[in-house]
C-alpha cells in the first residue's frame, strides 16, 4: 500500500482485475462444462473437477503462448475461440499433418478469430482512462 511502490494507476489497474477468478470460474462452468456433474458418487465429482481444471490449465498455457507467438497481450486472446479452434487442430492431426499446435493456431489466427476485435465500447473506455491518467499530476 506503499505509494513508492504502486502508482495510482497501478492500484486501479489491480482493482479492475479482481474479477479475474469470477471470469475463470465462469469459463470452466460454460465452456469446459463444469456447470454438469456427469456422475453421483464423490469420487467421480472430484475426478471431473481436477480434470476439467488440468484441462483449463494446459488451455491458459496455450492461450498465453499464442499471445505471445502473435506479439499480443494476452487479455487480447479469446480462450474460447482457442478452444474452438482445437477441433481443427485435432483434424490436422488426424489427416497425418501433425502440426505444432501454437504454430498451426498462428498461422491460422484470423480465420479462427483468435485476436479480440476492439469495440466502440472498449474505445471508450481507453478514451476515459487516458482523459483521466493524463490529467492527474505526477508529484
Amino acid at each position: 500500500m506503499d505509494d513508492e511502490q504502486l502508482s495510482a494507476e497501478e492500484v486501479c489497474e489491480l482493482y479492475r482485475r479482481r474479477w479475474k477468478i469470477e471470469e475463470a470460474f465462469l469459463l470452466t462452468k460454460r465452456l469446459l462444462g463444469l456447470a454438469y456433474i456427469w456422475v453421483g458418487h464423490s469420487n467421480g465429482v472430484q475426478i471431473q473437477i481436477v480434470a476439467t481444471l488440468i484441462f483449463y490449465a494446459v488451455l491458459n498455457q496455450l492461450v498465453s503462448d499464442v499471445a505471445v507467438a502473435l506479439g499480443q497481450p494476452k487479455e487480447k486472446i479469446s480462450v474460447e475461440m482457442v478452444f474452438r479452434s482445437l477441433y481443427y487442430v485435432a483434424k490436422s492431426v488426424e489427416r497425418g499433418e501433425n502440426p505444432d499446435i501454437v504454430t498451426y493456431l498462428v498461422q491460422l489466427a484470423k480465420l479462427f478469430g483468435l485476436v479480440k476485435a476492439i469495440r466502440k465500447r472498449h474505445r471508450e473506455t481507453q478514451q476515459i482512462r487516458k482523459q483521466i491518467w493524463e490529467a492527474v499530476p505526477l508529484s
